[in-house]
């Protein structure tokens, strides 16, 4: 279990700080406006009302005592940008900042935001990596240039083990786990005599450019 502070209860704000204490975390909820922070109170470990550019109120949580703190304030750069510089100043070391565009996420990361986010962005990326990956059931973006999807293997790779296919070598890919749809289960890790089924999803780990190989296999 993690501690977490989210600051800005807007719709991605209220959101991430409800799955954060869904998924066990220990979440401080914070927002200026009574009505989001009531609303998120089912949903949090603490709902504060508080205005979080006043720097001794944030002094005062023992934030920089958390695993994280979250800032997600409204279209008001200006906001975020003190909120981040304050929470840098009373030592939290990890800060994730909700970005408008690129100039403000400059501004961020010199102030002190540790990792920023583009929700809008990064959720079209998603999409429309989905819909031009029609194979790839799956989408999840890790390191630059690096992919984890799941892949309904081509042709050649039926009734085959993974030891003959030799991915890691052929195409520097790593499966490293497989969807067994007939009957249902899924195999982590599956050993080097695995044999690859119709009926199977391939997880493979590695980078877009050796993964869109396979996935140009017939």
């Amino acid at each position: 279990m993690k501690k977490i502070a989210v600051i800005g209860l807007g719709n991605f704000g209220f959101h991430v700080a409800k799955a954060l204490y869904n998924d066990g975390n220990e979440v401080v909820a914070i927002d200026t406006d009574r009505a989001r922070v009531q609303a998120i109170d089912p949903f949090s470990s603490e709902a504060i009302v508080m205005d979080a550019t006043d720097k001794e109120a944030l002094r005062a949580l023992g934030l920089d005592q958390m695993d994280g703190v979250v800032v997600s304030t409204g279209t008001k750069i200006s906001i975020s940008v003190l909120i981040c510089l304050y929470l840098q100043e009373i030592g939290v070391t990890t800060i994730l900042a909700k970005a408008l565009d690129e100039d403000h996420e400059k501004i961020l990361k010199l102030v002190g935001a540790t990792e920023i986010i583009h929700p809008e962005r990064d959720m079209a990326l998603r999409i429309a990596r989905a819909i031009s990956t029609p194979n790839a059931l799956d989408f999840i973006p890790l390191a630059k240039d690096f992919e984890l999807v799941q892949v309904a293997p081509p042709k050649e790779f039926l009734d085959k083990s993974l030891a003959e296919l030799d991915l890691r070598a052929r195409y520097n890919v790593h499966v490293i786990a497989v969807k067994e749809l007939t009957p249902e289960n899924m195999v982590m890790a599956p050993p080097a005599d695995f044999v690859v089924k119709n009926s199977d999803l391939l997880i493979m780990l590695g980078k877009a450019q050796d993964i869109d190989k396979i996935k140009g296999l017939k």
